[in-house]
């Protein structure tokens, strides 16, 4: 079968033709597009198909596009808008236009559900063994441009992805340093969730507010990169590779909350098949996930810390995960 794959994210969209069969897949045409480039995903995708000829989609027998942000049924087929970008995407006008027999539109983190079942050893860092229970209830969460959560249920044969938008949920502190983090945002914000600080904008927030509390101890240095490129990836990298100390307790207050997350999403879904981090933050942080800082917030549940410790904890490194899942989708179909 093939299918049209799509991966739909605030910051990259990629873009796949492969021929699916028993779960594998070979690539026919890839590209990866910057999604600011672009005004929407009919733009993208016509890109895409200008680049690689029209004849290519003759073959398709069905799309499906993971989208980062809300999946909404119509009369016709579904409707998307991407959270970080003004895009919106209607399945049908994308059928119409691309004379595509199926369109199936599902969450991004519904997609990266689907593609953590045909991952490989090398595709996980594991933070946590656990005692995984066979076919248990997963968990998918993932900072990024946003933070993306999911939840995963055996069905049958295969792991059924259900959407979520938990990564708006109410941030919850768990000491007076986070109380106090959460002040300064409700003061800017009115409301703060968690995706205001787990998200590479929600890292360099909580850089700022470090900041202001003790100005002197600022880089000039740190200061102009955040402000001449990514103000996260230049925290980041201050934090792990230039031992600014700053940037380092930033990336240790991100990663708590991170992890606190993680362990609150573990125990929402009783996550006893595992526990998933994507997202594009989590492997250029690796080292600092597995320093167990991460680890002892999640594990930090009080009476239920020995049930959360018993979840396996995985990184997902293979930044095609969504784009992979997207199209098991779409052979589904």
């Amino acid at each position: 079968m093939h299918v049209l794959a799509g991966d739909i994210g605030g910051t990259k969209t990629l873009l796949r033709i492969a021929e699916v069969e028993r779960g594998a897949q070979r690539v026919v045409a890839e590209q990866r597009f910057e999604s600011s480039a672009f005004g929407g995903l009919f733009a993208v995708l016509s890109a895409f198909v200008s680049s690689i000829g029209r004849d290519a989609l003759a073959g398709v027998n069905a799309a499906c596009f993971g989208i980062a942000g809300p999946v909404q049924r119509t009369a016709a087929g579904q409707f998307a808008k991407v959270t970080n970008l003004p895009w919106e995407v209607d399945s049908a006008a994308l059928a119409r236009e691309f004379e595509i027999p199926k369109v199936r539109l599902i969450n991004d983190f519904q997609a990266i559900g689907y593609g953590i079942e045909a991952l490989g050893p090398q595709d996980l860092v594991t933070l946590q063994e656990g005692r995984p229970e066979p076919h248990g209830p997963r968990a998918v969460i993932g900072a990024g441009t946003g933070l993306g959560q999911g939840i995963l249920v055996w069905q049958g044969d295969h792991y059924e992805a259900l959407p979520t938008e938990g990564g708006h949920t109410d941030f919850g502190p768990t000491d007076e340093l986070q109380a106090e983090l959460w002040r300064s945002l409700k003061r800017e914000f009115g409301r703060v969730g968690y995706e205001r600080l787990l998200s590479g904008p929600g890292l360099a927030r909580i850089y700022m507010f470090l900041r202001d509390r003790a100005p002197d101890r600022e880089s000039p240095e740190l200061a102009k990169a955040m402000q001449s490129g990514d103000p996260a990836a230049a925290v980041s990298e201050a934090a792990l590779m230039q031992g600014n100390s700053l940037a380092a307790e930033a990336l240790g207050l991100f990663v708590r909350i991170y992890g606190a997350q993680a362990g609150n999403l573990a125990l929402t879904v009783l996550a006893t098949g595992g526990v998933y981090i994507a997202g594009g933050i989590a492997p250029k942080i690796i080292s600092k996930l597995k320093d167990g800082a991460f680890l002892r917030a999640f594990n930090d549940k009080g009476r239920m810390s020995a049930l959360v410790q018993a979840m396996p904890v995985h990184v997902i490194v293979n930044p095609k995960v969504g784009l992979i899942g997207a199209a098991l989708a779409g052979a589904r179909m």
